[in-house]
C-alpha cells in the first residue's frame, strides 16, 4: 500500500467492510422482502415452486442476496469489485454472482422479477448519460410488472444543511489485531452536482492509503424524471 493509492480500501477488504457496516439483523434484506411481498405482481411467493428472481446491483459482500436466498428467492448479485465478489461467493454459495459494470451489464435480459440497488450505489452514476445507461439496463432486465427498488441519499438534504461538510471526521475499525483509522472530509462539487469524499486510512505498519470517492446528488424530481423516461411507474 502506498500513499498514492486511490483504490476503495473497504471494498478491497470485504471483512473490514462488514465490520464497518454491520447488519446483524439483516435489516436491508428484511426491507427488500417486505417490499416484494407487498408490491411484486410478476411471480408467486418465494416459497413456491417457481420463486421470484432478484438481481442486486452493487451487491458488495452479498449478504442481502444471501438472506433472500435463504427465504427461497432465486438471487443474482452484480458488482464491479472482484474482491467483494470473491468474498461473497465463498459465503453465499446458493447465489449467482456476476462481475460487471452497472451501466453495461447483460445478465439475463427480461429475466428478473425485481432489481434492487441499495446503499446509494446508483449515485456512482455521475452523469445523466450514466444514469440513462444504468436504468435502461435495469428496464431491459425486468419482467413486465416487476419492481426496481432503489435506496439512496437524497440530494435535497444538503440544501442549506452543511453539518456533514467541510470539516474532518474520524473513525476506526479493528480486525485481526490491528486498528485502522480513517480521516474523512466531504464537500460539494457544485459544478458537477457531486458529493465528493477524501478519506485517508492509516494502519500501524503501512503507509497511508488515500481514497477519493464521489456520488451524484439527485433530487427527488430528478430521479422521478429519469425513472419515467426509462419506462418505470413510480
Amino acid at each position: 500500500m502506498t500513499s498514492q493509492s486511490t483504490r476503495n480500501f473497504l471494498t478491497d477488504n470485504p471483512e473490514l467492510y462488514e465490520l464497518r457496516f454491520p447488519d446483524h439483523d439483516h435489516s436491508a434484506g428484511r426491507f427488500l422482502h417486505d417490499v416484494m411481498r407487498t408490491h411484486l405482481t410478476t411471480s408467486t411467493p418465494p416459497d413456491a415452486e417457481y420463486p421470484p428472481a432478484v438481481l442486486d446491483i452493487g451487491c458488495g459482500t452479498g449478504r442481502d442476496m444471501g438472506y433472500l436466498s435463504g427465504l427461497g428467492y432465486r438471487c443474482t448479485g452484480l458488482d464491479c469489485s472482484a474482491e467483494m465478489l470473491r468474498y461473497a461467493r465463498s459465503r453465499h454459495r446458493d447465489v449467482r454472482f456476476v462481475e460487471a459494470d452497472m451501466r453495461e451489464f447483460d445478465v439475463t435480459p427480461g429475466g428478473f422479477d425485481a432489481i434492487t440497488c441499495l446503499d446509494s450505489s446508483l449515485l456512482y452514476c455521475h452523469t445523466d448519460d450514466d444514469l440513462r445507461a444504468c436504468l435502461d439496463r435495469c428496464r431491459s432486465h425486468t419482467r413486465p410488472g416487476g419492481l426496481l427498488i432503489l435506496e439512496m441519499r437524497n440530494g435535497a438534504y444538503f440544501l442549506g444543511n452543511s453539518e456533514l461538510l467541510d470539516h474532518p471526521t474520524q473513525f476506526s475499525v479493528q480486525a485481526a489485531g490491528q486498528t485502522w483509522r480513517a480521516d474523512t472530509i466531504l464537500w460539494i462539487d457544485h459544478g458537477s452536482q457531486l458529493l465528493r469524499r477524501r478519506r485517508v486510512w492509516r494502519g500501524a505498519d503501512d503507509e497511508p492509503v488515500v481514497q477519493s470517492s464521489a456520488w451524484r446528488l439527485l433530487f427527488p424530481l430528478e430521479i422521478a424524471g429519469h425513472l419515467s423516461r426509462a419506462g418505470y411507474t413510480i
